[in-house]
């Protein structure tokens, strides 16, 4: 039995959306003025702009890459971290929803991604993959 193709489709469609997301925010801290601007409001030093970029770049390429299982969790880890950290700096300066809806909204697509992943990472990839499970009960039941 192949992995369900709903739910892989499912999964690609939204993580694609989130890859494309991060990747927007982090070329805007690079090259947008008003974004670096924004950091400045937020309290954080200039070089943190660029290192979480940097980061936001890499964690893209580990999701849309066929990686280690392992290293896609530190990838939605870290970014599950950023959105949060992000949340926090912005309802600390008392920013409304224009401000702070963008990382809510990612961390929407954040969860959708991560479910999906989880799901598709439990579903059975061939039925040689249950084979020796059936016939191991089998043979545990005479």
């Amino acid at each position: 039995m192949a992995r369900p193709k709903p739910l892989a489709l499912a999964y690609w469609v939204v993580t694609v959306l989130l890859c494309l997301q991060i990747g927007f925010t982090a070329f805007a801290q690079l090259k947008l003025p008003q974004v670096a601007a924004a950091f400045t409001h937020l309290g954080f030093p200039a070089y943190f702009r660029v290192e979480l970029s940097w980061a936001k770049f890499l964690g893209i390429a580990v999701l849309l890459a066929p990686a280690p299982a392992r290293l896609k969790e530190w990838a939605y880890a870290g970014f599950a971290i950023t959105l949060v950290s992000a949340l926090i700096a912005h309802f600390s300066v008392a920013d409304g929803p224009e401000a702070w809806g963008w990382a809510a909204g990612t961390g929407v697509l954040w969860a959708l991604s991560y479910f999906f992943w989880r799901r598709l990472e439990s579903a059975p990839v061939s039925a040689k993959r249950s084979e020796p499970l059936a016939s191991s009960s089998a043979v545990g039941q005479r």
